[in-house]
């Protein structure tokens, strides 16, 4: 139940908060610790778009999503991106919603994203939300899913994506 409240409240806080309150106590026990460019990711993740965007409200964006966002990120099946901020040399973010379930979104992320070529460099998951640290190429990033509070049965994508220093 408490791992349950937990996870709420970093889906709630994820847009005025840091996902690094948000860390289990099995991620501090294990010695993880964020490098500052990480820690960056996080917040600008966390000034992103309206997260309460249902699919039956969102409007499509066309991909390419922006000239700094990988071509090669692709995203799951039934999945509208919604948004796309561009944050000059701090990145560009993807915000998108979707009817694949969060388990499946999240087999996608680890599995066909990185057999893209997006290599995971670090992360977790929790019960209704996780999030990664990817790099590919000359680029770094970090996303972001979780459950949607305010959509059931949709799940929120988030994709930063930052040129490597």
């Amino acid at each position: 139940m408490r791992r349950g409240l937990v996870a709420l409240a970093c889906a709630l806080t994820l847009a005025s908060a840091g996902l690094s309150a948000c860390g289990s106590d099995d991620d501090k026990a294990s010695g993880e610790h964020e490098s500052s460019a990480e820690h960056e990711q996080e917040q600008e993740l966390e000034k992103a778009a309206d997260q309460n965007t249902c699919l039956a409200d969102a409007e499509a964006i066309d991909a390419p999503y922006d000239a700094g966002f990988p071509d090669a990120f692709v995203f799951p099946a039934q999945t509208t991106v919604y948004d796309v901020e561009d944050r000059d040399e701090t990145g560009v973010i993807v915000t998108a919603v979707t009817a694949t379930p969060f388990q499946d979104v999240l087999d996608f992320l680890n599995e066909d994203e990185v057999a893209a070529g997006f290599e995971i460099t670090g992360g977790e998951t929790e019960e209704h939300d996780a999030e990664a640290n990817w790099k590919s190429g000359d680029q770094t990033g970090r996303w972001a899913i979780r459950e949607s509070a305010q959509c059931p049965g949709e799940t929120v994508i988030q994709v930063l994506a930052s040129p490597t220093d």
